[in-house]
């Protein structure tokens, strides 16, 4: 019966195979009461890709944030910004009360977008920021399909594209979330 080596020594599981089965060819007893190495460098692994995963997505946020706040300066300072840009379907609309209040909302949503980029793994904030991204992708396509003020130009596809970029994002971010919120409580326990 030949002896445990352990299969990360030699870089590669053998012929592809699951550790598992490297565990179970060597014929090592199962593993009771706890994690074996594997399951251990398993897990160090997939956090070590929830990390890296999770800074991009820090960084994208806080992108999506300073942009954000570009926007609201622009609006705040002249509300033809909004009638060039992005309500072009119908500019006689917009005036300095509408886009003033337009600067205010995403102003907000850059505040809130800045604050979960700071601390990533607040739940609540977390999902805050992800309702903010429904919000501002349900406002865009509610303009260009149902109020018709916006037309599909660059200026109303750009918001629709980070937007539901970031939805993505956060939605795979959130995964992570999750993963890492139960390996907390199994350490707990």
């Amino acid at each position: 019966m030949r002896s445990y080596v352990p299969w990360r020594a030699h870089g590669a599981a053998p012929s592809g195979q699951s550790e598992r089965w490297a565990v179970a060819r060597a014929g090592a007893p199962p593993v009771t009461g706890g994690d074996s190495a594997w399951v251990r460098r398993a897990r160090f692994e997939a956090a070590g890709r929830m990390s890296r995963f999770l800074n991009v997505l820090r960084s994208w946020l806080v992108m999506v944030s300073v942009i954000a706040a570009g926007n609201t300066l622009q609006s705040f300072r002249d509300h033809g910004f909004l009638s060039e840009k992005l309500y072009t379907a119908s500019p006689g609309l917009v005036n300095g009360l509408q886009a003033r209040t337009f600067g205010v909302w995403t102003l907000l949503s850059s505040v809130i977008r800045c604050l979960c980029a700071i601390d990533i793994r607040n739940r609540t904030l977390y999902h805050i920021t992800l309702f903010t991204f429904f919000l501002a992708l349900a406002h865009f396509l509610s303009e260009v399909f149902v109020y018709h003020t916006a037309a599909l130009t660059i200026g109303v596809m750009a918001p629709l594209m980070v937007a539901s970029f970031s939805i993505m994002g956060m939605l795979i971010g959130l995964q992570y979330l999750e993963v890492e919120a139960l390996s907390q409580n199994k350490k707990k326990n």
